[in-house]
């Protein structure tokens, strides 16, 4: 599926649930990032997988449904590597982002970050936890 068809179907709440894999995940927050700042980014990609999930009536708990401080790691992660990789591994879309970087096939990635404590902690789920283990890399300003 194309970058155009993948946001379109996110967004109309058209694609298949069991299409709402990791992979697409870490292509949605790519296509976001790369049209909108990190904050606007964060906030319309927080919005719609509320929305989507809704739609698809999944279930919130402990280990389900939306996980603020997931979303957010994960976009911050994708958004270091995607700018610091811009020169030496250009990326036209979603799919080259993904298959280029590895290191985003699982989404075990970010308990390189988290403890298990930590990202079960019932807050993470509402709002943002900094990492625990060791922190978020940043880019030089």
């Amino acid at each position: 599926m194309d970058d155009l068809t993948l946001r379109t179907r996110f967004e109309d709440l058209s694609l298949p649930f069991e299409r709402w894999s990791h992979q697409a995940h870490v292509r949605i927050a790519w296509i976001y990032l790369e049209a909108l700042p990190f904050p606007e980014a964060l906030a319309t990609v927080r919005r719609r997988i509320q929305a989507y999930n809704a739609h698809n009536d999944v279930p919130e708990g402990p280990l389900q449904g939306y996980n603020e401080t997931t979303t957010h790691a994960l976009l911050h992660l994708i958004d270091v590597v995607r700018r610091g990789y811009r020169e030496l591994l250009p990326c036209e879309d979603s799919r080259a982002f993904y298959e280029g970087h590895p290191q985003f096939h699982t989404s075990k990635i970010l308990r390189c970050f988290y403890s298990a404590a930590r990202h079960r902690d019932a807050r993470a789920k509402r709002v943002f936890l900094e990492p625990d283990l060791t922190p978020l890399p940043r880019l030089p300003a």
